[in-house]
């Protein structure tokens, strides 16, 4: 069995505050994405997708920066990490809408709980299918960098997407809505999210990958070098 190779990159001089950086700005925009999934858009009301199929294709750029940069097992391990911070995002905002709020404050209290009653099984959905999208997403990338032998980082941020999203929005959309809408509604559903999130990965998330990804490399390798003369 072929072990996935570590990225030279990861564990070079310089490497560890871009790294905090690329990981707060992933978990932002995952936690980002599934407070905007309360509201609804609809176009023309024949298609509706939550407002946060707008951000979250770019929780999916920052993931193929991580794998990019430091490998599948860094980008692994915060991917975890994100789940764990959703969770407590999640178990936080819930007990905030249990605590008693003064009767002055109930327009805001009531507002609060609106947004933040979260449907058990949306969650749950959510949960899983950025698990699934997100694992599979940085796994692909890995392996189609190994194919193209380095060549080609558009192929494999749009390649791996292509999977990572299908594995994202199908579970998501079935545990969320499965029962609820018509079989119609729920395949409108998934395609339109599907797509959307592409369109954006592919016309939006892979250039600003392609800007990130130089500029850390350009800036780690900088880093080695100023500790090599530093060291000297």
């Amino acid at each position: 069995m072929n072990k996935v190779s570590d990225n030279p990159f990861k564990n070079r001089a310089g490497g560890t505050m871009p790294l905090i950086v690329v990981t707060a700005l992933f978990v932002t925009s995952y936690l980002v994405s599934n407070i905007m999934a309360v509201k609804v858009v609809g176009l023309l009301d024949l298609f509706y997708f939550d407002a946060g199929t707008i951000t979250f294709p770019f929780a999916y750029m920052l993931g193929d920066v991580l794998t990019e940069i430091w490998g599948y097992k860094t980008a692994r391990g915060v991917i975890w990490t994100t789940l764990l911070c959703n969770i407590l995002l999640v178990v936080c905002t819930q007990i905030g809408v249990w605590m008693p709020s003064p009767s002055y404050l109930d327009g805001t209290a009531t507002a609060y709980n609106h947004i933040f009653s979260y449907v058990p099984r949306i969650v749950v959905g959510s949960l899983v299918g950025f698990l699934l999208g997100e694992l599979s997403n940085a796994w692909l990338m890995e392996r189609i960098k190994r194919r193209t032998k380095g060549r080609f980082l558009w192929v494999r941020t749009i390649g791996s997407s292509v999977v990572g999203y299908l594995l994202d929005t199908v579970p998501f959309v079935l545990i969320a809505f499965l029962g609820t809408l018509t079989l119609r509604d729920l395949l409108l559903m998934i395609a339109l999210q599907y797509f959307m999130k592409l369109g954006i990965e592919t016309f939006f998330g892979t250039p600003m990958a392609y800007a990130v990804i130089l500029a850390l490399k350009r800036y780690i390798l900088k880093e080695r070098h100023n500790g090599q003369i530093l060291g000297n």
